[in-house]
């Protein structure tokens, strides 16, 4: 599904985060990554989603070497990115709205979104918060609310960058719940070694040096 070949990528300040980075993930794998703050984490599943450019280096998903914005266009459709801080990923005015953004810009139906809606809520503990302002939710509701937003898609693949983040222990069960007992595909990124395990993952790594080890 996801293949990375020597990729080589710095921020525009000079700083250094990968050299030769080689990296293959393939369709059915649940992979944690864990290791300290700076190791390159988010970095590496932004480039996958095409939201930075490595300087030189391959990336190849689905079968497709990925380069120009609208190769990227596709992997978004079909890729689902949880972002770390939930503020840069929630835009629309309510929780039901930014729900159904996704499923209605795939061209599915009101109606069909509408339902989307309704079940994703209920799966997430968000029962009631449908006409709630994105914007005066707490850390932890705009955490599901983003969630919600990403699953609401049905993705092929979810990237998950810190899900459990400011969430209480009931609403952590019930995401780390929901990634064991629903999703086949997911590559998620967490602090928490215990979490990544009760989320069933099949392999833990970390970055170090522009490798990924086993952690």
């Amino acid at each position: 599904m996801i293949k990375i070949k020597n990729l080589k990528f710095s921020y525009p300040d000079g700083r250094p985060v990968f050299s030769k980075l080689n990296f293959e993930y393939s369709q059915g794998c649940r992979l944690g990554f864990f290791g300290r703050n700076g190791s390159g984490k988010t970095t590496l599943l932004r480039l996958i989603m095409g939201l930075l450019r490595p300087q030189s280096g391959q990336i190849e998903i689905f079968a497709k070497l990925r380069n120009t914005e609208k190769d990227f266009a596709e992997v978004r459709r079909r890729i689902g990115y949880l972002f770390q801080n939930p503020d840069d990923q929630l835009f629309c005015p309510t929780v039901r709205e930014e729900i159904a953004f996704g499923p209605l810009n795939l061209g599915k139906k009101a109606e069909e979104a509408a339902e989307t809606v309704k079940e994703t809520c209920k799966i997430l503990g968000l029962d009631g918060f449908e006409d709630r302002i994105t914007f005066h939710l707490s850390g932890g509701e705009k955490r599901l609310t983003a969630l919600a937003s990403v699953i609401s898609m049905k993705p092929e693949l979810l990237l998950l960058d810190e899900p459990t983040n400011d969430l209480d222990e009931d609403k952590t069960k019930t995401v780390l719940d929901y990634l064991r007992n629903n999703t086949k595909s997911f590559i998620m990124v967490s602090q928490e070694l215990d979490h990544l395990k009760y989320a069933g993952v099949n392999e833990i790594c970390r970055l170090e040096n522009s490798r990924i080890v086993p952690a």
